[in-house]
């Protein structure tokens, strides 16, 4: 199976630069089983689709503030994302520098204080941050939003708020698990209303969700590490739902991410831990009956695991489809209901 085999046109206007002015009124594309008709909707009508009993899942992590200037002691400048908070004010990140940095180096940050470089490991430093306060609050005042490469402005205030879910309540991410920000409270209360019951896996998105994949055959590539959180408590609704004829839907990849990896035995299981799953069209999903996603990259992993999940020759039918009617692309963009194929 090649890389290329994920490619699709994708015109540029499609690629969403900033949120809709109601997280709820984003385009929906309801992909029915089988060889079903698409349908054109709006998110708010999601209750349609959704039973009594059924059980959305979705990802609580927050996004953290990850993105650092400063200065090298020898004056070139740098830009600083950070991939993953470790203990004693220390971080994974990626640096962005005209000539890399050297380990016992020092970076000058605009906001104050400095990074120490202690050491790399492939694409990522590991930092020390000598600031003031943890880490984790001093970049709450000093980081900036980290949007998404393809999205081509600086973030903005309103920012703060859109690129996070109304539920968002663990900090740990760098970017967004976007299919979440279509959910408003009055889209919540509506579902609630309608019988469908919440749960919460926790995953922290990394910078490496951006990364492409370089080599041709997919099954060379090597996934980057994530750590996520599911709950006894989830496991538990999980099975509830399923003995009372409910579906449990997942919203957005990263929720199946998490699920899948705590399969053992092909039986779900309570983890906490990291995980490297990398799920592509030969892989079989059985921890979701549905699923809610965004439009995801040519060539991407997300849009290989869509594709293990309702067949790829359904999915690309589907992106023609969402090209075609002008559908908005990407973290800002609109997003699909998908069954199995």
């Amino acid at each position: 199976m090649k890389k290329s085999d994920f490619h699709f046109d994708l015109p540029e206007a499609l690629i969403a630069q900033a949120p809709l002015p109601e997280r709820s009124a984003s385009r929906l594309l309801v992909v029915p089983p089988g060889d079903g008709a698409f349908a054109d909707r709006q998110v708010r009508d999601l209750p349609e689709w959704l039973a009594p009993g059924d059980l959305l899942v979705f990802n609580d992590t927050r996004v953290i503030p990850a993105r650092l200037f400063g200065q090298k002691e020898t004056g070139g400048r740098v830009e600083i994302l950070i991939e993953r908070l470790l203990p004693e004010n220390e971080a994974r990140a990626q640096v962005g520098a005209s000539k890399s940095p050297k380990p016992g180096s020092r970076i000058a940050l605009d906001a104050g204080g400095e990074a120490e470089v202690l050491g790399r490991d492939g694409e990522f430093y590991r930092l020390r941050f000598h600031v003031p306060t943890a880490l984790e609050s001093w970049l709450l005042q000093a980081g900036r939003l980290p949007l998404p490469p393809y999205i081509q402005r600086e973030a903005g205030a309103d920012d703060d708020e859109r690129y996070q879910t109304v539920f968002a309540r663990a900090p740990g991410a760098v970017a967004a698990p976007t299919a979440g920000l279509h959910f408003d409270e009055p889209l919540l209360a509506t579902l609630r209303e309608r019988g469908v019951e919440f749960g919460h896996v926790t995953l922290h998105v990394g910078a490496g969700t951006f990364q492409p994949v370089r080599v041709d055959d997919v099954r060379q590539h090597q996934m980057h590490s994530e750590w996520l959180n599911v709950g006894a408590a989830l496991i538990e609704r999980i099975h509830a739902t399923r003995a009372s004829g409910g579906r449990v839907i997942a919203v957005g990849t990263t929720v199946v991410r998490a699920l899948e990896s705590a399969m053992r035995d092909g039986e779900l299981q309570p983890f906490a831990g990291e995980t490297r799953i990398f799920i592509f069209p030969g892989y079989r999903i059985r921890s979701v009956d549905a699923m809610i996603t965004n439009f995801h990259l040519p060539e991407s992993t997300l849009l290989m695991l869509v594709s293990a999940f309702a067949g790829k020759e359904r999915v690309f039918a589907a992106y023609e489809h969402a090209v075609r009617e002008r559908y908005r692309f990407f973290s800002y963009g609109d997003a699909m209901l998908l069954f199995p194929s």
